[in-house]
């Protein structure tokens, strides 16, 4: 399963990366889960005033997965990300927003991971992956 909507910067998440915050390649980032009341948005700052995540168990741990962002190009820069797995184990997973995050700092963006906006249900056995697109999470062209 693809991510359903784009990534989309928080507000924050754009200024710190414009201004040399984020360190791709060297900072710690994780894609944490979050349910559809969650005040994830473009206000958001940190992970930790984000509110909604999906609960620990299940197949989920809270915080999220690992993930590593790179960078290529020159002129154009893209900015890219590892995929992510969950898999449902013991109960399902219920959940409406991913958000890419840079551990004990800001949240740098997030997207709906159905295109109608609709909450995802992961069965239990089943996987759920956040795959990011072939043209990465964000360029800067």
């Amino acid at each position: 399963m693809a991510a359903g909507g784009q990534w989309t910067f928080t507000n924050a998440g754009r200024t710190q990366l414009m201004a040399g915050t984020f360190l791709f390649g060297t900072d710690t980032f994780k894609m944490a889960l979050f349910i559809s009341a969650s005040n994830l948005g473009p206000a958001t700052t940190t992970y930790a005033g984000v509110t909604g995540e999906v609960a620990n168990g299940g197949g989920y741990t809270t915080g999220g997965n690992s993930v590593t962002l790179s960078q290529s190009g020159t002129q154009s820069v893209t900015v890219d990300s590892t995929d992510s797995t969950w898999t449902a184990s013991g109960a399902s997973i219920t959940a409406k927003f991913a958000a890419i995050y840079e551990v004990g700092g800001n949240v740098l963006c997030y997207c709906t991971l159905d295109s109608a906006g609709a909450d995802v249900l992961t069965l239990n056995g089943s996987q759920l992956q956040v795959i990011i697109d072939n043209l990465g999470v964000f360029i800067l062209s």
